[in-house]
């Protein structure tokens, strides 16, 4: 769980974020949400201590970032697992090579026993048989997925994801969001994704924190979203002529979400 008290970061005389408080809740998907400029990755950067906040407290179980010593942020950082928006993998080494990357750069173990590691969350991502493949020979979805077992494989107990769905068609991107759910339920994981997907907002959005111009201007989950009082919000999330026709429905047939609606791809389905 990381606890967000009254958050305020200004650059010069400039303030980002005024004053944001929330609970980003373990076993969880958390989404970010918010047009580009509302603040949201000022807000994530700010939890990741890339970004010093102004004034306020970030609380890691706990444990508040800003009054940790050097040693501390260092044992925090290898709690944390994150999944950049472009995969971030590096082009010289292999599926298997890229995911052993933190165990070699956060623990002690054996090479043996990386080793078991890896093929442990290569299996849990399905990519069996890609560990020795690299990034130029793997589809998007697939990369994605390297970047999710990379993410994975020190056992954090926060994952933080920025648009894991950029670039992927929303069959796959549907895929990507199922596996992040699955994962962060299975390892009671603190998710936190940065996303502009709206498929994802009313699929997997578990907490949802909606940012405007530097404010949470709304937090709630998908099943109250649908009938949330907030005009900016709804415009907002609601802005393609699909979703409106969407919302439309959900309100005539008193359904929540769109889970049911969006197609599936078979259970043995692992070639995306």
């Amino acid at each position: 769980m990381i606890e967000v008290k009254d958050l305020r970061k200004s650059f010069d005389e400039v303030e980002v974020l005024k004053g944001i408080t929330t609970t980003l809740e373990s076993g969880k998907v958390n989404l970010i949400i918010g047009q580009s400029g509302s603040g949201k990755t000022v807000f994530v950067k700010s939890l990741l201590n890339v970004y010093q906040p102004t004034s306020g407290e970030i609380l890691f179980d706990g444990r508040d970032i800003n009054k940790m010593g050097r040693d501390e942020k260092q044992t925090l950082r290898a709690e944390i697992g994150m999944v950049f928006q472009g995969s971030a993998l590096f082009d010289s080494m292999t599926v298997e090579e890229n995911i052993m990357f933190p165990l070699d750069m956060f623990t002690n173990l054996t090479f043996r026993e990386k080793k078991r590691r890896v093929f442990d969350v290569v299996g849990r991502v399905h990519l069996d048989k890609a560990n020795r493949k690299f990034p130029s020979e793997l589809s998007g979805g697939m990369q994605k997925r390297v970047a999710i077992a990379r993410a994975i494989v020190n056992n954090p107990k926060y994952l933080f994801c920025d648009e894991p769905n950029s670039g992927l068609d929303p069959y796959t991107a549907n895929i990507i969001d199922d596996l992040l759910l699955e994962i962060t339920q299975e390892y009671n994981t603190t998710t936190i994704i940065n996303t502009h997907d709206m498929n994802s907002v009313m699929t997997i959005g578990e907490k949802i924190v909606y940012l405007r111009m530097g404010i949470k201007e709304w937090e709630g989950n998908k099943d109250i979203l649908i009938n949330a009082g907030n005009k900016n919000l709804i415009d907002f999330v609601y802005s393609s002529e699909l979703f409106k026709e969407l919302r439309e429905y959900f309100l005539e047939t008193n359904k929540t979400s769109i889970d049911n609606i969006i197609t599936k791809p078979p259970e043995n389905d692992k070639t995306f």
